[in-house]
């Protein structure tokens, strides 16, 4: 019996026939039936990788953009650094600045006051110069140089240059001071100490107390000399001394030379490292009279404007100086790793 001729007995419901397969419908539906469906993937493919080829480029540019720009700024800083804020032709007092420890390398090192000296002397519109001072001390040889170059440019330019004392001004401090016309101070000032010293330390007894052995082999019977962990012997003690004193005997012709008939020379302890107030180096002719970088300014060089020619260390040295260190630090890192040669 065939589908068609088939016939339900009486009282029945007819044969339910199933329902066709949209095959239609789905095709219309399900992207992957329609025409030309890989093209359209394709091509959203593509433009996608293009927009991230494209935004990775702009970041890529602006990356070195910046680079550029902050190298930039970093070369205009260098060029700019102690370029004082005035014209030459205006009359002003040019003050630079001796802070901290008087050592090669720092701020108060003979390279930058120098320098600063030097543009100072040059600039026609500077009528005299102060050395503002505050600081302990430090190396006999930059202070040498300072003391030395306040001496020739002031008989080269014939300008007047002064020491103007704040907190401190001791040991190679003053050694810089002495080269100065006058010495200004405040009354609380702490002037002087004029000496050298040579100081270590010794632990030889310590070491023996706890049993460790120092193994130094040197070349040469005083190479070892000064070495913390090994006595010194008297001719090394002679030695070193005979040369703090010739030291010293520089340090005192410097002073006396600088001061000339002002330093009461006959007074006990003047040149043995004692240090005093302002108000008694006055007194003792260390220092002319009580004093600030104002008064001297308008009532001394007679040019009230006060302009800046301290050297520094600006943002873009003290970059490179770090970035030099942090490169120097790994190289020896990756020599350290690196295999011995033979």
């Amino acid at each position: 019996m065939t589908e068609s001729n088939r016939t339900e007995p009486e009282g029945f419901e007819p044969f339910e026939r199933p329902a066709p397969t949209p095959t239609k419908n789905m095709a219309k539906n399900d992207p992957t039936q329609q025409l030309g469906w890989e093209r359209a993937t394709l091509e959203k493919l593509a433009f996608a990788s293009l927009r991230e080829q494209r935004a990775t480029r702009r970041w890529k540019t602006f990356v070195r953009l910046s680079w550029l720009a902050f190298f930039i700024f970093l070369v205009w800083l260098v060029m700019s650094r102690g370029t004082p804020a005035t014209a030459k032709t205006t009359a002003h007092t040019a003050v630079i600045e001796i802070k901290g420890e008087i050592a090669a390398g720092a701020d108060a090192s003979a390279e930058f006051v120098v320098a600063a000296m030097k543009t100072a002397f040059e600039d026609d519109g500077a009528k005299g110069i102060v050395l503002l001072i505050n600081s302990p001390g430090g190396s006999p040889v930059q202070a040498g140089i300072i003391n030395d170059e306040i001496k020739r440019l002031r008989a080269k330019h014939n300008k007047p240059i002064y020491a103007v004392v704040e907190e401190t001004c001791a040991s190679a401090a003053y050694y810089i001071a002495a080269a100065t016309d006058k010495v200004f101070v405040d009354k609380a000032s702490i002037v002087g100490s004029i000496g050298v010293l040579m100081d270590g330390f010794g632990f030889t007894g310590l070491m023996d107390k706890v049993g460790v052995e120092r193994r130094l082999l040197t070349a040469g019977d005083n190479k070892g000399f000064m070495d913390p962990f090994s006595p010194m012997n008297d001719a090394q003690k002679a030695h070193a001394q005979q040369m703090l004193d010739q030291i010293h005997t520089q340090f005192i012709d410097v002073v006396k030379s600088g001061r000339g008939d002002r330093l009461k020379t006959s007074t006990p302890g003047l040149f043995s490292g004692l240090f005093w107030s302002g108000q008694q180096a006055i007194e003792l002719g260390l220092a002319d009279q009580l004093g600030n970088v104002d008064f001297v300014a308008r009532d001394v060089i007679k040019a009230e404007e006060v302009i800046d020619y301290t050297r520094r260390d600006n943002v873009a040295e003290k970059l490179a100086k770090k970035f030099g260190a942090a490169l120097g630090d790994a190289s020896v890192r990756a020599l350290r790793t690196a295999p011995a040669l033979h």
